[in-house]
């Protein structure tokens, strides 16, 4: 780890933080500060700096948010390779300025990853749950079978079909632990040496998941439909990961016609696959929800994932994956040896949750809560117009805002940050030193994603009445 020779000057016109942020930006950008080089906790510098540890805070979430520097779980913050970056100037300073707030004490977090708890029927689930463990079925205390309970898989296939149109048995569904473990399993099934495709921005978790499994990343531009075709040609790639049904972070919803094109592509090629993330495809507020890409396959190339964590509760870990029949022969040759990741009692418990009607229930009651919240945000924000520009709407649980009077993402999220308002910017969502290939009607460098899943209405609309205030532009 680098020892900092970091000296701040209190009296000085320039922000804490903002020398904070000038210093390591000169050390990265003079090689002073190595790529890959482990910077200092924000406690440790805070403590060396005699400074509070919330201004540490703000000067890394710019390093980060910018690409200087990159936060890895459980090890701490190291210096990003930054050949080709652009700093960005600071905007005009705003006055009065408040000091920020620190990370754990913000007011109200605009996550776009928040699930609203607050309607979940833990009766509900206590009962089944409870009932399940007094009727003595010792069955449930044996490994199982490797791809999940058959009753349970029996149920998520007539759902699947349903709700979300996707045609298969319950032979090709494997049951996991979260969305990574499926990921990381589908690598021993399709083999190794593959290149992935994926557009920028885009969900970083199956980024990350990928670049750590040796697949060659591709990044491929965007539309106004999504991924782009001509590009993903190009690439040279054999699977392409998308999330047609709503894309994250973009919200772009890919039109039946780019899906087909996509199909065409897998089609054209022996050993190309499509991994179809429908992450959040049950929420959706206007007219009724789009139909799987999976749903159009009629030769078994698309892959489809889909999690519970949205609909029901992230803590509840229960995902699936649907595989075409040749790479369930595989996965049988290859991975048939392993165990389920999910405990059978809370595979006993969700199977009679969905079979007896309870998750529709609950998931028609909170289709209506999100689309409350949803249109709240939508028609108090478009109101600021012309100022700033809302898009992503009509479906899943964050908003993107853009700003149309030269104010950036970064200034905006410091500004909401002064007043105890954490938001998120477009960039923070994108693969570093990776092609960017955004929609047209989006800029990176203005644009901030703002959540609503995990905020109240009162909390949504307050601070909302903040955000217009702080991000005037002056």
């Amino acid at each position: 780890m680098k020892e900092l020779t970091l000296f701040l000057e209190p009296g000085s016109k320039r922000k804490l933080y903002e020398q904070i942020y000038d210093y390591m930006v000169t050390e990265i950008r003079t090689g002073r500060l190595l790529v890959g080089e482990r910077l200092p906790s924000t406690r440790s510098l805070a403590e060396f700096l005699s400074i509070s540890r919330s201004t540490v805070d703000l000067a890394y979430d710019q390093l980060q948010a910018e690409g200087y520097i990159e936060a890895r779980p459980y090890r701490g913050y190291f210096v990003c390779h930054v050949e080709g970056l652009v700093r960005i100037e600071p905007e005009k300073e705003w006055e009065a300025q408040p000091e920020p707030a620190p990370r754990e004490q913000f007011q109200i977090d605009y996550s776009p990853n928040g699930v609203d708890m607050s309607q979940f029927p833990f009766d509900t689930w206590r009962r089944i749950t409870r009932n399940t463990l007094n009727d003595d079925r010792l069955e449930l205390f044996s490994p199982g079978q490797p791809q999940g309970d058959y009753s349970l898989r029996s149920t998520i296939a007539r759902y699947l079909h349903s709700a979300r149109g996707v045609l298969c048995e319950p032979s090709q569904i494997i049951i996991g632990a979260g969305n990574d473990y499926l990921l990381m399993l589908l690598r021993y099934i399709i083999g190794e040496g593959r290149s992935a495709a994926m557009e920028n921005p885009t969900y970083q978790r199956a980024y990350r998941l990928f670049s750590a499994m040796g697949f060659r990343m591709c990044m491929v531009g965007m539309d106004a439909q999504g991924m782009r075709i001509d590009e993903l040609e190009a690439s040279g790639a054999d699977l392409a990961y998308v999330m047609p049904s709503h894309q994250y972070p973009t919200g772009v919803i890919m039109p039946i016609g780019r899906r087909h094109e996509l199909l065409r592509w897998a089609e054209a090629k022996e050993g190309r696959y499509l991994i179809e993330d429908d992450y959040d495809g049950e929420f959706r507020y206007r007219g009724k929800p789009i139909p799987s890409m999976q749903a159009s396959d009629r030769s078994g190339r698309v892959i489809y994932i889909g999690t519970f964590s949205k609909a029901i509760a992230p803590a509840i870990r229960i995902s699936y994956m649907v595989l075409p029949e040749p790479l369930m022969e595989r996965f049988h040759s290859q991975c048939g040896f392993l165990s389920s990741t999910v405990s059978r009692i809370d595979q006993a418990t969700l199977n009679e949750f969905i079979r007896d009607g309870y998750f529709e229930r609950y998931l028609n009651k909170m289709r209506k809560y999100y689309r409350q919240k949803h249109d709240l945000m939508l028609s108090v924000i478009r109101r600021w117009a012309p100022d700033f520009t809302v898009s992503g709407a009509h479906a899943g649980m964050h908003l993107l805002v853009t700003a149309n009077h030269g104010l950036s993402a970064s200034e905006m999220k410091l500004r909401a940050a002064a007043m105890g308002i954490r938001v998120y910017t477009l960039k923070e969502l994108t693969i570093r030193e990776e092609r960017l290939g955004l929609p047209p009607h989006l800029a990176a460098d203005r644009t901030v994603v703002l959540g609503f899943g995990g905020l109240k209405i009162d909390e949504l609309r307050a601070g909302l009445r903040i955000l217009r205030s702080c991000w005037r532009y002056a």
